[in-house]
């Protein structure tokens, strides 16, 4: 009879110990071990052991051959962009999102979209749920089947008889091995099934898509290893009160892990927005104030989106400062400079940010558009709809130049923009400009000179 092991895992980093320890040495979190039973049976043996236990040779950095990796394209041109222009061979991709969100439905819609043979493994609905949430997607793909299992052992036996081209598991938390005695979703089981996964998936080069839980810090749920065992990490995020949702790269060892995907949840499942700068700019007839344009960049995709502004005097004793989409500790900053640099008196103003769409982005391209929007909302006036704005603002005030100008020049005079605020540092812009006026600034003062006098 084997011997009950107990261990002790840090559920920040995923960190073991043989006894509780109250500070992690490993990320310094306090009071983050847990006690889990470990038990592991004497005979266990790994179904997936790469080339049967034989031992691999060393070779030459200089005899590798590059860009041999076999990647192919997916019906879903946002989730091709996001994972680097095409699903690989044998990689294991992890996605993370909040309960709700979309990130079933996402891979429900994708294994019924593909013509390869896709087995999806769900530990959280029966077959029926399935089947009726597929139904109201579209069934497209003959070749897609289902298994509802929790159980890491039964999952393998049956990948040994039926091997799939795309494995998709929902979710990693949800599987357990009977090789170790503790509940499933524990960092201890999730650590396990994950290793046997990717096991199975170099081995046999098949990918595999695991959606993750998080927890209430908005991580993903389990060790910290997880994230580093995996190929890819995605999240999956978005509004409840919009119908768009991001899908964003947070790591990817086959491409960038800078670019975003978005979809808008309808009923019939998630449509891909291939332009999403028509969708984040309102069609408003009259002149408001406050409202200014901003280009942004996420990845290599410039998206034009709208911010909004609203200064008023502060009802309460201490200002508000409130931020929606835009970093509250950078808002805080811009104001400073406005206050310090053109003698605006902001520190006496509730002052609040909005980006329309629910949108999150962190480009301080939005700085000019942002500055551009308090200013409008201060002196109420409106700013003249046919500009755009793309500067990253300093903390003495002068509008610094932003990566990709010419991919953000572009997309504003295509989506018919007049007329561009952009900084006088950005060098080597070569186009005619014909279809667009640039305006180009060095100080806040400028801007605030050019558009309101």
């Amino acid at each position: 009879m084997s011997k009950t092991i107990v261990k002790y895992f840090c559920k920040n980093c995923g960190h073991q110990a043989s006894k509780w320890l109250g500070k992690c040495p490993s990320c310094e979190a306090w009071n983050s071990f847990t006690e889990e039973v470990v038990q592991k049976s004497s005979g266990a043996a790994k179904i997936w052991s790469k080339q049967n236990g034989v031992a691999t040779q060393a070779i030459k950095i200089q005899e590798i051959i590059e860009g041999q990796e076999q990647r192919f394209s997916l019906p879903d041109n946002e989730l091709n962009r996001v994972l680097g222009g095409g699903l690989v061979a044998g990689s294991i991709t992890l996605i993370g999102g909040e309960p709700g969100i979309g990130k079933s439905t996402l891979l429900l819609q994708l294994a019924l979209q593909m013509n390869k043979k896709v087995l999806y493994i769900s530990g959280e609905e029966s077959e029926s749920q399935i089947k009726m949430r597929a139904e109201r997607i579209g069934i497209k793909n003959s070749n897609c089947y289902v298994l509802c299992e929790t159980s890491l052992s039964n999952l393998l036996k049956h990948l040994e008889k039926d091997i799939p081209e795309v494995l998709i598991v929902d979710s990693v938390q949800t599987l357990s091995t009977e090789t170790i005695d503790s509940p499933p979703g524990s960092i201890s089981q999730i650590k396990e099934c994950t290793g046997e996964l990717l096991r199975f998936a170099k081995t046999t080069n098949v990918p595999v898509f695991l959606i993750g839980h998080i927890n209430k810090d908005g991580n993903i749920a389990g060790p910290k290893v997880l994230e580093h065992m995996v190929d890819t990490v995605l999240q999956f995020e978005g509004d409840r009160h919009y119908n768009y949702r991001i899908l964003r790269t947070l790591k990817n060892r086959f491409g960038s892990a800078s670019e975003i995907g978005i979809y808008e949840m309808k009923g019939s499942g998630l449509r891909e927005i291939e332009n999403p700068s028509e969708i984040l700019i309102s069609e408003r007839e009259d002149y408001l104030s406050g409202i200014s344009i901003s280009c942004a960049v996420e990845g290599i995709r410039p998206i034009l989106l709208e911010t909004q502004a609203l200064v008023s005097t502060a009802v309460y004793g201490t200002p508000q400062r409130t931020s929606n989409g835009f970093d509250l500790r950078r808002l805080s900053m811009l104001l400073a400079v406005l206050e310090k640099r053109c003698g605006f008196q902001l520190g006496i103003k509730d002052v609040f940010i909005n980006i329309a769409g629910g949108m999150k982005l962190e480009d301080p391209g939005l700085d000019l558009g942002i500055v551009a929007s308090i200013l409008s909302s201060y002196q109420n006036i409106a700013i003249d709809k046919n500009i755009a704005f793309a500067g990253e603002i300093g903390l003495s005030g002068e509008v610094r130049a932003v990566s990709r100008i010419e991919q953000r020049i572009s997309e504003a005079e295509k989506l018919g923009f007049k007329e561009m605020m952009i900084s006088k540092y950005n060098k080597g812009i070569e186009r005619n400009n014909a279809g667009i006026k640039l305006i180009k600034i060095g100080k806040v003062e400028e801007a605030f000179e050019w558009l309101f006098g």
